[in-house]
Order: structure tokens, then C-alpha cells, then sequence
């Protein structure tokens, strides 16, 4: 029920029913004016919890866009970018809501307090002040009315008269005053509807602007939560792989620590105790030492216990020799002693142990060497061969006729006795025929893991040990499209046979992967299991195996680029673009002076000698043809047309050929003769001859130049050369190997890489 109407008539205002009407009107506007000012202090204290609330959370957004993710290695993989992303867009989410929440906040005073307060203010005040007024104007006519009705009736006629019109003004005056009290009052209860409302309703489509910005919000990052859910369970399942490859290594260390040494760019490097005469007593000094093979070159830095680490400058020096020293001969074990070139006296050194003196001695060809037995590999019956290459048809067709759809394919590991079992069987020549993959016996997760054991039992993973860097670099490109020309490259550069065995490999992956909305093996998870196994580094540390990640994206390309990459031939194997050369890699560290391990991909052409690196590419495709019986006339013909077009540079070469009876036949040969008499009739011992006469016209071509370093590089082995961008290189000419010189610097001759420098 809802409050009784006021009415109007002069015979109503003044009844007990008006007054009783009235008051429950007023108690309707003090209510109304207490809970007005109640959602007053409660909206403010709102606004005051949203600002605090906003301020918190910018400075946790703040906080997420100021972290930077720090990744292991030298270069971060397209999920791990994703990842690293990740915060700062969360950020940008925040802040961008909370953005819209200011606005909210800002107009929540304009739109909710202000309006309220002004009606309070403004009607509902000024309806006390009418109340005020009609109290005031209902005593005064109340008294004015028991004071007119006790005059007595003798008084005259004209004083009543007088007293009845004093009355009538006074009730006149009452009654307007009555009339503008309840017409106030009603106009209050009627505005309320509108005037109290109205700006809850303005306030509450703030907030519903807010949230509504927040579900836009939300379907925008939808994408990129997307993304960011796939790039974290692949990086999961990519830990998962790295941890367990990790957890071996250190059981491995744990168990024969000698067998695992730390990969050093040095020969041989660690600490070492140097005997030293001061005032008549010896003392002995702790030294970390390193000894590079090549030059000779000893460098020790006294190391000080107290402060945890090296201190002081480096003092290096050229060995001369060094002898194991005799235990009986020093009070110390461990000891050896060591002559230098360029400093007088005999150093006598103590190693940690027997093992680390004996790999010392070793390093430095040391007297009296202990031999060293190596690691050797066991067995392994697995090769690239007709039976390999049948066992992996057949387990192939099984799995993709019997098991395609099971989930977890390839992830779920079989019985190892049964995987071995199974694997002789099919290996052995006289029990291969005997084998029925479509026998129950033979589960699919045994037949997967026999696959799997296959690859890994091979003599050199299926993508060589002399690939597996070039893969991981290419991995490592910034651009996907470069990933996949280079890799496409590097993929017809590995031996026939493995790239068969790969090719065969890969399409059945293509074929499980379109069937992973039932077994659930997506692209990268099969780049998870195949990764470590297609691209094993040829050394075991942590190091490589940090690089699995990258090993991971070269399936996961391969897979997906499949009928690209073994359909193909590439244009030009071994000859990087101008864009793979110049592209940035994708690395979370600053740019550095380039090391060994930015060099160019491939190193077959110089653009500033370009008859020189033709003749070095033709060279290395000739060494890739494999028969090349099948292609006398198409290989002569590419180098004669090189020769009869100049390639010579003008120069009559002269061409030994093997006469029948194995003895030289050197003669004068002129281009043109090579090409009408060689052409349609040349045999794979003269191309061979020819091929070594051509490499023969880049030797003399560039022989004894001199060559500026265009670059810095880091040596990787012992045969090149590490130098600063600037250096100048003497006796400069072209190495066996395609892509790289030989120079001289200080006194050593090196490789050099091709493109690293420019002749002067």
C-alpha cells in the first residue's frame, strides 16, 4: 500500500484525517532524507575504495610491464616471445580498464552524489521549510482561534466584527500556508520518482559501461590468450622433455664425472697450485690456468680465496715442455713440471688429482703420458640400409592402419623388453618375414617405440652431427619465412639416404598430426618427442640440451612444410639470400660484436669475388652428386662454359689427365678444346681431374693476397683463427674446405671464413 493522497479543500486541511495523512508524508521525506544521506557517505566511501582500488592495481600492472623475462640460451623460440609478451600485455589490459574505471569514477560524483545532494538540498530542505512555516502558521491560528471564541458575546459589534475579520485573515493566511506545505510535500514524493532515481540509474550505466568495456576487452585478448595457452603447453611439454634429458646428464655426471667433461673453448682449463721461492721458502700459490694447444700459450690468473674469485692481471707465457714429475722426487703429489720459451727456470705445477694432471700432461704432450681410454660406443645394429629402410616401411603402415587415431601416439612408451624383442626380430634377416605387425602381441605403443628406438640406435641421428648446428641456427631466425627456406637448404645437403629415411619419417608424421583431434599429437607435439631424437648434439651438456627447444621447431617446420621441402629442389643449395644473411635474430640479450656463434649459415659465396664463389658453389654441387657417372657430360659442360667464358681470367691452364696406364699426361688445353673434346665423352676420373683443376684456378687466383676482418670472430676449433673486425691478414689464399681461406696473423696460419673478409 502506498501513502494516502492530500487533498486540497478548505475543510480537510484542518481534520484530525489531514494531519494524520500529513504525517505519515513526513515521516515518508525523513526517511527518504536519512537514506539519501546514508547513499551519500556509502557512495563516496565507494568512489574512495574504486580509486584505492584502481591505484593498486595500476601499480601491479606497472609492476608486470616493468619484469622482463630472461630465457636460457642465446636466442628465444616464437613461444617463449609469446610468453616473455605476456606480461606486458597484461599490463596493457589492466591498464586499460583501468583506464575506464577512472572515467566511471570521475563521473560517478557528477552523475550520483551531486544530483543527490541537490535534491536533498533543494526539496527536500526547502519541504522542512515549509513544514517549519505551516507548524508555525498552525499555532498562530490555533491561539488566534481560542481567543476570538472566548470573547464574550455582550462585547460590542463592532469589536466582534473587528475580531471575526482578524480570524478570517489569520485562517485566510493559514490555509495558504497549509496549501503550499501539502503542495510541497506532494511535489517532493513526486520528484522523488525521478530526481532520487534517475542518478542510481545513471551510475549503474557507468558501471555497466565499465564492465561492458572489460567483455570488449576480454574478446580482444581473446586471441591472444589463445596463443599464449598454446605457447605455454608447448614450452610445458618442452620442459618436460628438457628436464628428463637433463636429469640423465646429471646421473651420468654423477656416476662417471671424468667421462663429462665441461666443453671449453680452451684445450684444457681449471686451477692449478705453481710452486714459488720466496726468501728461502716455497710456497704454493693457487693459479687459474689456461693452455690453448695451437699457440702454446699458457695463461694463469692468481686466484685470492678470501674474495671468492680471479684477482689480478694475467701472466702468460709459451710452453716449452713438460715433464710428469716423479713422486719421490717432491714431497707433493700430482706434480708436473713445466718450461717455457720466453721465461728462464723450470714451473712446477700441482693438479687436483692423478685424472686432472693426466689430462694437464695430455693437453700439453707432456713426458710419460697416461694413455686415455675413450668412451666407446657400443654395437649398434641399426643402419640406413635396405633392411632399415623396410623395418621402418613396415612398422609405418601398421601404426598408420591400426593405430592412427589412438591418443598419445608416440607419447606413450612401450615395454622396453618387448621394443627390443620386436626391434631384433624385425632387424634380423632370417626372422624379418616372420614378423605380423598385425598381431595382437604387438601393441601400437610398442611398434611407436620401436620406431623411436631406431632412430636412436643409429651410428649419427638421421639429420647428422654436421647439420645439427646449421639446423638450430636457422631455427633461430627471426623470420618464418627464412626458417623454412634454410632449413629447406640444409635438408638436400644431408646424405642421400638420410634425407630418404627423413622424408619417409616426416610424411607419416604429417599424416599422425592430421589425426590429432583423435590421438591429440598436434605439430608441436610431435616436435617434442622428435626433436631431441632427429638432432642429438654430438656432445652432452646442458648447453645442447637448452637447444631442444629449437631442435622441437625444426620438426614442427618440417612437418608442416613437408611437401615443400621434399618435393623441391632448392634453387641454390648452400648459397644463403642477401635477406637470410642480413635478417636479426631473435635473441634476449644486447647486440654484441658478432662471435662464433652469429656467423652466416653458409659461407660458399663472397659478392665481392663472384667468379671465385660460381666456382666454389659448382665445385661443392659437383662433390654432392653422388653418381657421377650419371651426369659426365651436364658437369662438363657447367665448368668448360665457366672456363670458356673467362673464368680463368685469360690464363692457358694446363690439365693433368691419368692415361690408361696410371702415368700423368700433362698437356696444354685450352677451353675451347675442353668443351668440343670432353663434352659428350667425359669420364668420372677426368671430372674428378677437372674438378681438381678448377679448385686449382681459385688457389692461384688469390694466392699471397693480403685481406681486412669486415667482421669479429670467435675460432670454434683449433684450425681457424679468431680476430677483431679491422684485422689484416697475410698470405691469404683459398682452403680445401668451400667457403673458407687460409691466412697467416702473428706468425699462425688459419681458416678464415670467406665472407668475413675483404682482399685489399
Amino acid at each position: 500500500m502506498g501513502l494516502p493522497a492530500l487533498e486540497f479543500s478548505d475543510c480537510y486541511l484542518d481534520s484530525p484525517q489531514f494531519r494524520e495523512r500529513l504525517k505519515s508524508h513526513e515521516l515518508e521525506l525523513d526517511k527518504t532524507n536519512k537514506f539519501i544521506k546514508e547513499l551519500i557517505k556509502d557512495g563516496k566511501a565507494l568512489i574512495l575504495a574504486l580509486k584505492s582500488l584502481s591505484t593498486a592495481k595500476r601499480k601491479f600492472a606497472d609492476s608486470l610491464n616493468e619484469f622482463k623475462f630472461q630465457c636460457i640460451g642465446d636466442a628465444e623460440t616464437d613461444d617463449e616471445i609469446c610468453i616473455a609478451k605476456s606480461l606486458q600485455e597484461f599490463a596493457a589490459v589492466l591498464q586499460n580498464l583501468e583506464d575506464e574505471r577512472t572515467r566511471m569514477i570521475e563521473n560517478a560524483s557528477d552523475v550520483l552524489i551531486m544530483p543527490l545532494e541537490r535534491f536533498r538540498k533543494e526539496q527536500i530542505s526547502a519541504a522542512k521549510e515549509a513544514r517549519k512555516k505551516y507548524d508555525k502558521e498552525t499555532e498562530k491560528y490555533c491561539a488566534v482561534l481560542e481567543k476570538h471564541l472566548s470573547l464574550s458575546a455582550k462585547k460590542k459589534e463592532s469589536h466582534l466584527h473587528e475580531a471575526d475579520n482578524q480570524v478570517d485573515n489569520v485562517r485566510q493566511h493559514f490555509y495558504e500556508v497549509s496549501l503550499e506545505y501539502v503542495f510541497k510535500v506532494q511535489e517532493v514524493q513526486e520528484r522523488k520518482m525521478f530526481d532520487f532515481v534517475e542518478p542510481l540509474l545513471a551510475f549503474l550505466q557507468g558501471l555497466f559501461t565499465y564492465y561492458h568495456h572489460g567483455y570488449e576487452l576480454a574478446k580482444d585478448f581473446n586471441h591472444f590468450k589463445t596463443d599464449l595457452t598454446i605457447s605455454i603447453q608447448n614450452t610445458r611439454n618442452r620442459f618436460e622433455s628438457t628436464r628428463s634429458e637433463v636429469e640423465s646428464l646429471m646421473r651420468k655426471m654423477k656416476e662417471n664425472p671424468h667421462e663429462h667433461k665441461s666443453v671449453s673453448q680452451h684445450t684444457m682449463e681449471g686451477y692449478l697450485f705453481v710452486q714459488e721461492k720466496r726468501s728461502f721458502v716455497s710456497t704454493w700459490v693457487k693459479y687459474y690456468c689456461t693452455y690453448h694447444r695451437e699457440p702454446k700459450r699458457i695463461t694463469m690468473v692468481l686466484f685470492d680465496p678470501k674474495s671468492g674469485g680471479k684477482t689480478g692481471e694475467e701472466e702468460s707465457f709459451t710452453l716449452k715442455s713438460c715433464t710428469r714429475r716423479k713422486t719421490d722426487s717432491i714431497e707433493k703429489r700430482f706434480c708436473f713440471d713445466v718450461e717455457a720459451v720466453d721465461r728462464p727456470g723450470v714451473m712446477t705445477m700441482q693438479a687436483l688429482s692423478e685424472e686432472d694432471r693426466r689430462l694437464w700432461m695430455e693437453a700439453m704432450d707432456g713426458r710419460e703420458p697416461v694413455g686415455y681410454q675413450g668412451y666407446q660406443l657400443e654395437h649398434v645394429m641399426a643402419q640406413l640400409d635396405v633392411i632399415g629402410f623396410n623395418v621402418m616401411k613396415k612398422f609405418i603402415y601398421a601404426v598408420e592402419t591400426r593405430g592412427i587415431d589412438d591418443q598419445g601416439l608416440y607419447r606413450i612408451v612401450g615395454v622396453n623388453s618387448r621394443v627390443q624383442k620386436l626391434l631384433g626380430l624385425a632387424m634380423d634377416p632370417k626372422t624379418c618375414a616372420d614378423v605380423e605387425l598385425e598381431n595382437s602381441e604387438w601393441e601400437i605403443k610398442t611398434i611407436t617405440s620401436a620406431i623411436k628406438h631406431y632412430l636412436r640406435v643409429l651410428p649419427g641421428p638421421l639429420m647428422t652431427y654436421q647439420y645439427q648446428r646449421s639446423f638450430i641456427k636457422a631455427a633461430k631466425l627471426d623470420n618464418q619465412e627464412a626458417r623454412v627456406t634454410e632449413i629447406h637448404a640444409l635438408v638436400h645437403r644431408l646424405p642421400e639416404k638420410n634425407r630418404q629415411m627423413l622424408e619417409l619419417l616426416i610424411k607419416h608424421l604429417a599424416t599422425v598430426a592430421n589425426h590429432h583431434q583423435q590421438n591429440l599429437m598436434t605439430i608441436a607435439n610431435l616436435g617434442v618427442v622428435f626433436g631431441p631424437t632427429l638432432l642429438r648434439p654430438q656432445e652432452e651438456t646442458v648447453a645442447a640440451i637448452m637447444d631442444i627447444k629449437f631442435q622441437n621447431i625444426v620438426v614442427e617446420i618440417l612437418i608442416e612444410h613437408h611437401e615443400k621441402i621434399f618435393r623441391d629442389v632448392p634453387i641454390s643449395v648452400g648459397v644463403p639470400t642477401n635477406m637470410q644473411l642480413n635478417l636479426s635474430r631473435r635473441t634476449s640479450t644486447e647486440s654484441k660484436a658478432p662471435s662464433c656463434s652469429e656467423r652466416p649459415l653458409t659461407l660458399f659465396h663472397t659478392p665481392t669475388h663472384s667468379q671465385k664463389g660460381e666456382l666454389n658453389h659448382l665445385i661443392y654441387l659437383i662433390k654432392r652428386i653422388k653418381c657421377i657417372d650419371c651426369f659426365p657430360s651436364l658437369i662438363c659442360f657447367f665448368i668448360c662454359s665457366h672456363l670458356s667464358s673467362g673464368g680463368s681470367q685469360g690464363r692457358t691452364p694446363r690439365h693433368s689427365l691419368t692415361s690408361n696406364d696410371g702415368e700423368q699426361d700433362t698437356r696444354q688445353i685450352r677451353p675451347s678444346s675442353l668443351i668440343s673434346s670432353h663434352c659428350l665423352f667425359f669420364s668420372p676420373e677426368s671430372a674428378q681431374n677437372l674438378l681438381s683443376h678448377s679448385h686449382s684456378l681459385i688457389v692461384s687466383s688469390i694466392a699471397g693476397r693480403k685481406a681486412r676482418a669486415l667482421y669479429a670472430c670467435k675460432a670454434e676449433h683449433n684450425s681457424e683463427l679468431s680476430f677483431i673486425a679491422g684485422t689484416i691478414f697475410e698470405n691469404v689464399h683459398a682452403s680445401r674446405e668451400p667457403g673458407w681461406l687460409e691466412g697467416t696473423l702473428d706468425g699462425r696460419t688459419g681458416l678464415i671464413p670467406e665472407n668475413y673478409v675483404d682482399f685489399l
